[in-house]
C-alpha cells in the first residue's frame, strides 16, 4: 500500500506536493492508473488512482473517501520536555504516533536542557509515522510551553504528572478510566523540581508513577503512551 499525506485535499483531482510526486514517481515508481492512498491529517482515507505520473506534479483521481478512519473514543496529550539529544525525542515522537496519540507539547521545564527545538524537523518525524502506521489523524504539536503556562491553563478533565521524587503515587490503571480524555506531563532529564509537582497538585495534576525502574524521558513518554493505548483496547 502506498499512502501519501495530503492535507489541503478537495475535490475528485489533486495534485500531490513536489516531495510527494517526487517520492511516488522516482523512488515508488509508480505510473498512470496505479492505485495509491492518501490521508488528510484530520481523520479521511481516500483511495485514488495515478491520472498523469511528474515528477512536478502528480495528478491522482479520487475513487472513494472514508471519513472517520481509525477514529478513537478518547484524546491523548502528551507534554514532555525534549532531550538534550533531540534524537531521543524524535524517536519517541515516532512511536508515540505509531501506537497513536492526539497531541503533544513540548515543555519548558525548571531542569530543562533543551529550550529551543526545530518544530519543523519534528513535524515531519510525526508525518512519516502517521503515514507509516497507516493513520489518517495527524498529531497535534504544539511549540514549546513553559510548565507553568501550561499547568494553569490545562483543561483536560483528566490530568497527570510522572515523576520520580518521593511522595505517595499512583499507577496510571488506577487511576485512568478508558474512554476518558487525558493530558501526562513528562520531565526532563533532571526531573520535574519539586516546586513544579506542587504547583501540578495545586492545579488538579495527579501524581504517577510509570513503575519501578527509573525512565530515561523518551522511555517514560512511550510507556505512558502505551499504557493508556493498551487499557483502551483490553
Amino acid at each position: 500500500m502506498h499512502l501519501f499525506y495530503t492535507p489541503d485535499i478537495e475535490g475528485d483531482i489533486y495534485t500531490l506536493n513536489a516531495d510527494e510526486s517526487r517520492h511516488c514517481v522516482r523512488v515508488l515508481r509508480l505510473g498512470a492508473g496505479e492505485a495509491v492512498s492518501l490521508v488528510d491529517g484530520k481523520g479521511t482515507w481516500y483511495e485514488g488512482v495515478i491520472e498523469r505520473a511528474e515528477v512536478r506534479g502528480c495528478e491522482i483521481r479520487i475513487t472513494d473517501r472514508r471519513e472517520l478512519y481509525g477514529r478513537r473514543n478518547f484524546h491523548l496529550h502528551l507534554a514532555v520536555a525534549p532531550t538534550k539529544n533531540i534524537d531521543r525525542i524524535e524517536w519517541m515522537l515516532e512511536k508515540c504516533t505509531e501506537m497513536g496519540i492526539d497531541e503533544i507539547t513540548l515543555l519548558h521545564a525548571a531542569h530543562s536542557e533543551r529550550k529551543v527545538v526545530k518544530e519543523e524537523r519534528l513535524e515531519k518525524v510525526i508525518v512519516a509515522a502517521m503515514k507509516q502506521s497507516l493513520k489518517a489523524y495527524l498529531p497535534r504539536l504544539n511549540p514549546m510551553t513553559d510548565f507553568r503556562q501550561l499547568v494553569t491553563s490545562c483543561r483536560e478533565p483528566h490530568k497527570f504528572i510522572a515523576h520520580c521524587n518521593e511522595g505517595d503515587k499512583k499507577r496510571l490503571d488506577e487511576v485512568y478510566r478508558p474512554g476518558e480524555d487525558v493530558v501526562i506531563l513528562i520531565g526532563p532529564e533532571g526531573d520535574f523540581s519539586e516546586e513544579e509537582v506542587v504547583l501540578a497538585r495545586h492545579h488538579g495534576f495527579v501524581p504517577v508513577t510509570l513503575g519501578t525502574s527509573r525512565l530515561r524521558t523518551e522511555t517514560a513518554g512511550i510507556v505512558a503512551c502505551h499504557s493508556i493505548d493498551f487499557m483502551n483496547r483490553v
